[in-house]
Formats: C-alpha cells, structure tokens, sequence
C-alpha cells in the first residue's frame, strides 16, 4: 500500500476551479466571469505601462537579486502606509509594517499574529458573504471564523442595522474583518456617514479591527476615495491592522504584492509587533520577493509615473464603470421585469448578480457561462462583445 493511500481526493477551488472547467467547455460561445483579474476591452491580460516603464528602469539599474530582510524592501513597505494611511502616517513610529505574499499572504499573516496573541480560537467574523477564500486563511491560522450581517437581498444593498447589531453582540476580545472599498463579493460598500456609524460601534467594544484593502484605486478610480475608510478610522483613534494587495491595482498579480501594516499605542508597541511579526515571518517564508515591491515602490516614488499609475487605475476603473452601465441596459433591453439598478449601484471588479445557486447552474449547463456560485460576476471579463449573450443568459434562467 502506498504511504498515501488514504489521502482523500480534496474539492476544487471554488473560483479557479471554475476556469478549470471553463478551459475543458467545448462550446464557442463559452464565457468566464469567475476569477478577479482585469481584461482590457478585448478580454485579455493588461499590463499598465506605467509597469512596462519601472520595469525597464529596474533592468538598466543592473540591480542584485540578493535576499531582502524578513521585513521586505523598506521604501516598498513605507510608500505602502503612506499610499493608504496617509504622507503622515508614519511620523508619530506607532505603525509597525512589513511586506507581504500579496493580500492572501497578509491576511494569513495578521490571522497567525491574531492566533499567537489573542489565542487559538478567537472569533474572527466576517462579513456574510465574504471572499470565500478569508475563512479558509483564517481558520487554517487556527481562528473561529464567524459572521455579520452584511449583505440586503431583499435591497441588494448593505444591512447597516444588522451589521451594527452583531458588532454590538460580539464577544470581548474578538476581531473582525473589514473590506477598505469594493467589498468582494458584493460591490456593496458603505458610504462615509455609514462608516463614521461603524467606528461609532467598533469603538463602544473591545474587538480588534483588520482591514483589508485589494483594490484601492482600483474601486472608485481615486486612491484617496478608496482609502477614506481606513483614514477616517486612524483619525478617530483606532487600533487596527491593515491587509494591501498590489495585485488588482498594479496589475501585479503573479508578483505576489503585498504589505501588512498594524497601527499600534505608541513608537514602543509598534517595535514590539514588529519584532514578533518577523518572528512569525521567518519560519513561514523566510523573506519576501524583490522584484515587484521594486516596481511599486519605482511607481510611487516617481512623480511622473504615480500620474500615470493614477491616470491608468482611473482608466481600468471606468471600464468596469462602462461594463456595469452596458449589462444594466442589455439586462432590461431582454424585457426582464426584475430590477437591476444593483448592477450600476456597486462598485469596483465585482457584481453581486442576486442569481441562485440553482440559476448558476442553469447558466453554465445551457450557455457555457461561467460564475461563481455565489452569483457572482467579474466585471473585469464583461466587454461589449460578450455582454448581450451574458445578459439574455441571465435573463432565461431568471425569468
């Protein structure tokens, strides 16, 4: 028998399992809208030229490849804070920050720092729905991963009583995960009265705040919008951790792009988290990859190419814009009597659809098209050549 033998077949990833199956479809009408990552106006993989340029300075720079520290590369990690908290943010020393394995990588690192210092089994909640892979990182870290109301169906909106009531009913020394802009997998995002409510709510209980930010610049097309949130809860005083992808707003997505920051009481505490945080690090990947903090940090400290960076996130973030006004107006061109105002309300890569599990399947089976389970639709593979059979797709398993 072999070693292995009873090693039991695992469950295909929810979401790059769908391109699996997308690949295998022999229909040419066959459509992916599952996994998050941006398409230009012709469905393909879109390098930002402001990226094209870093890199060809990099490369004429004749830069090493040696290790970085277990920090990661400094002015990479600094620009980091600064492009989310603020130029200010790190004056005061009360921000302990490192790089991370992109955004995956430094929500698992925050959920192992949770599991060291507030103990196995802390309740961690996430917002009902969640990016499904949040409770895998953080029950594998070794937490308790919960929920809070979030999502309306009836309103495909934000559930802001439910959400304040549950944050009210959390136990004392847990931890909550906040999205910083383009909630994932809603579009659904607070506005800044409903944040000031949630800071109101987080600040009556002693429960420890995570953001985590995957698409700032990316949401609205202005970074300083998108990182409203997170600033609005520094200036009130918060504690809280603070999770970056570089991945959707660089276009680095094989880079592996990422930072966690964590703002603490004083310059002392800060030191203290940060040391432990290496501890953390070293044993689960020693150091970090070079290549693209290089590029962020090339971008974001160039005047000439941070204009550019802006213009292009701007740009990709007005595709998507354009997408959602297109499906709305196909949607309701099929003579569909159901509301679809949702698909133009949302914000950022993704759209909640409201579809069942059970029209999820109807869409793949009869018409080769490809979502998540949940409904959910990447805004980033809609173009005008595919966005008609998308809608009437829609429109025959939800009539």
């Amino acid at each position: 028998m072999s070693v292995w033998a009873k090693v039991p077949m695992g469950p295909p990833d929810p979401i790059l399992g769908l391109t699996a199956a997308f690949n295998e479809d022999q229909n040419p009408k066959k459509a992916l809208f599952g996994v998050g990552a941006y398409r230009d106006g012709n469905n393909k993989p879109h390098v930002l030229q402001c990226v094209r340029s870093a890199e060809q300075a990099i490369v004429e720079a004749k830069m090493n490849k040696e290790y970085l520290g277990i920090v990661g590369f400094p002015e990479f990690v600094q620009l980091a804070v600064k492009l989310m908290l603020g130029p200010d943010a790190l004056k005061a020393g009360n921000v302990a920050a490192v790089q991370t394995l992109s955004g995956t990588g430094g929500c698992r690192l925050a959920g192992d720092f949770y599991a060291r210092f507030l103990g196995k089994g802390t309740p961690f909640y996430l917002p009902n729905p969640s990016w499904a892979n949040h409770k895998n990182i953080f029950t594998d870290a070794g937490l308790t991963v919960k929920q809070y109301r979030y999502w309306e169906p009836r309103t495909c909106g934000l559930d802001l009583d439910g959400m304040l009531a549950d944050i009210a009913a959390m136990e004392d020394g847990s931890a909550i995960l906040l999205h910083a802009c383009a909630h994932n997998p809603t579009g659904v995002d607070p506005t800044i009265e409903q944040w000031g409510q949630i800071s109101d709510a987080l600040a009556k209980r002693n429960v420890r705040i995570l953001f985590d930010a995957a698409y700032q610049g990316f949401a609205s097309g202005d970074p300083e919008r998108d990182a409203a949130a997170a600033r609005l809860f520094l200036a009130r005083g918060h504690q809280f951790a603070l999770v970056q992808s570089f991945a959707k707003n660089f276009g680095l997505y094989g880079e592996r792009v990422g930072a966690l920051s964590m703002v603490c009481a004083d310059a002392d505490e800060a030191k203290r988290v940060d040391s432990q945080l290496k501890i953390l690090i070293r044993p689960l990947y020693s150091n970090p990859p070079v290549h693209g903090a290089r590029i962020v940090a090339k971008i974001l400290s160039d005047p000439a190419l941070t204009a550019q960076w802006r213009e292009e996130c701007k740009a990709m973030a007005n595709r998507i814009i354009a997408m959602r006004t297109a499906l709305r107006s196909a949607l309701e061109a099929t003579g569909s009597p159901k509301p679809w105002n949702h698909v133009t309300e949302q914000i950022g890569m993704f759209c909640y659809s409201g579809l069942t599990a059970e029209q999820v399947d109807a869409l793949r089976t009869k018409y080769s098209i490809y979502i998540t389970k949940d409904g959910r639709i990447s805004m980033a593979g809609v173009t005008s050549a595919n966005v008609e059979y998308l809608a009437q797709g829609i429109h025959e398993v939800t009539k």
